[in-house]
């Protein structure tokens, strides 16, 4: 009797967790504490406008999906443009 309990109560929580998928899933605060970017092992930051963990330094953004942060490299998009000066740079 329980088995066919549980599934009811996983539609429920199914149902309610769709409502839940408009807005972003923080990852957990204990988490965050641990989390350092791959790239230059340095202590990341969670901007919950954009639900994103952020690293100043590079210039990256990693994005969390369903709570969990997606820390591959290729995954992180640029947060600001190469300064137009590197370019001028060259002879």
């Amino acid at each position: 009797r329980h088995c066919h309990r549980q599934p009811e109560r996983e539609q429920a929580s199914g149902s309610g967790s769709g409502s839940d998928s408009a807005r972003p899933q923080p990852p957990e605060p204990s988490l965050l504490r641990f989390l350092v970017c791959p790239l230059s092992k340095r202590p990341l930051r969670y901007e919950e406008a954009t639900n994103e963990l952020i690293n100043e330094e590079l210039g990256i953004a990693y994005p969390i999906i369903d709570g969990i942060p997606n820390m591959v490299p290729e995954a992180a998009r640029m947060t600001r443009k190469q300064p137009p000066s590197e370019g001028s740079e060259r002879p």
